[in-house]
């Protein structure tokens, strides 16, 4: 007799090092989601930016179905079809010259740290190691990934960490001038900040990173895995930009829910990475690369990346909406499909409360740190489900007003 599948179970047998909303979630089509007991939710947070394409869409059903019925898995001591032709066509639509696939935005991060170490190591020395990142950034949950990550709540209790990796201010020129030297070997950054609220580089700041990198002889490391995959309106953010970077990580979107990441490269950093020195045993999956080819296949259209644009334009209206009747945001802030909302003061801290008020009035959204409500819906989300959506969080917000933040 099969034991019921409740939320009740998720603490008898899983770690708990999550603590997931009461519901559970068992289907969902384009933006919308239903759960066990059939009660329908808008879907805002999109996997955490992850489901470009919404729930179950055909094209990505399809390449499953069809690459299930060929090809599973092989041993890094082959390459496969789907592989390579998702390597070809990342190339061909960004910077990159060289692509290592893997399974998680926290391994493409671990690859590009330890490549951009290895090709200064290689080029100029073992002296050349250090590491340059952002104060409040998020790179992952590897011990490696979260040194370089900005946030030391991520760190505590896990030390002593990996060494050589110092942080500084993010939009802050200045701050990076006085950290870099010869022995920086990488300037690593997103170019939004996603865990730490949602934080937009300033106009120029990635042009004068680049520029400072060039003068040191420092690799630039991009972290897309948020950004990445059409989530700005362009394929990846820097494309907003004039430079291009050495390294780029992308995950999330890639697969649309698949497991997958890819390390994006140049010829010249990718000489580093010679036989032997890393790996992964999934990376370059057959059926996750069909599944990417698929999604990239779609997202990678000038129409659909104008389209984000579009909608991106509609969710920030309907949020000024919002705050002029109830003043409840600070800013709002974001690029395309990653919008930041800043609770105002009194509301700091409680972001998490409006996350669950939201699930009762039928919203899924996430939050950025304490203070910051996030959305990264599907990239085609129907204008009907924002307008719905966002209608539920309004009344979201109201049933918090009633309250008051004094009481929550």
């Amino acid at each position: 007799m099969s034991q019921l599948v409740s939320r009740a179970l998720f603490d008898q047998v899983m770690v708990p090092n999550y603590n997931p909303q009461q519901f559970i979630p068992v289907r969902g089509h384009n933006s919308r989601v239903w759960d066990q007991q059939d009660k329908e939710y808008i879907d805002f947070a999109g996997g955490i930016a992850v489901s470009a394409l919404g729930h179950t869409h055909p094209s990505l059903i399809t390449a499953l179905k069809n690459q299930a019925e060929k090809l599973w898995h092989l041993s890094n001591t082959c390459t496969n079809e789907p592989a390579l032709r998702l390597a070809l066509k990342l190339c061909n639509a960004s910077f990159a010259e060289k692509i290592f696939f893997c399974n998680s935005g926290a391994e493409a991060n671990e690859a590009a740290f330890k490549l951009a170490r290895k090709y200064a190591y290689d080029n100029f020395g073992e002296h050349k190691h250090e590491i340059i990142a952002f104060e409040q950034a998020f790179h992952g949950r590897t011990l490696f990934t979260v040194s370089v990550g900005g946030q030391p709540k991520y760190r505590k209790g896990f030390e002593p960490v990996p060494a050589g990796i110092s942080h500084v201010p993010f939009n802050d020129i200045e701050a990076l001038k006085a950290a870099i030297s010869e022995k920086t070997c990488a300037v690593v950054m997103e170019p939004i900040q996603g865990e730490g609220g949602i934080i937009p580089a300033k106009p120029g700041f990635l042009e004068q990173v680049r520029a400072l990198c060039d003068q040191h002889n420092a690799l630039l490391v991009l972290d897309e895995i948020q950004t990445g995959v059409g989530r700005t309106g362009k394929l990846y953010a820097y494309m907003h930009s004039n430079i291009e970077p050495d390294i780029l990580t992308s995950a999330k979107a890639l697969g649309g829910g698949f497991p997958i990441a890819a390390m994006l490269t140049t010829d010249k950093c990718a000489q580093s990475f010679g036989f032997g020195t890393h790996g992964s045993t999934y990376g370059g999956n057959p059926l996750a690369c069909a599944v990417a080819e698929a999604l990239l296949d779609e997202v990678n259209q000038p129409e659909l990346l104008e389209l984000v644009t579009q909608k991106s334009q509609l969710f920030f209206a309907e949020l000024e909406k919002i705050n002029q009747k109830h003043h409840i945001f600070k800013a709002l802030r974001g690029k395309g499909l990653l919008i930041g909302a800043e609770l105002i003061e009194p509301w700091h801290g409680k972001a998490a409360k409006f996350l669950a008020q939201a699930k009762d009035q039928g919203l899924m959204m996430l939050v950025a740190g304490p203070n910051v409500l996030r959305f990264a819906p599907s990239l085609i989300i129907p204008d009907e489900d924002i307008k719905l959506g966002m209608q539920r969080l309004e009344q979201a917000i109201d049933q918090l007003i009633k309250i008051g933040p004094e009481n929550c």
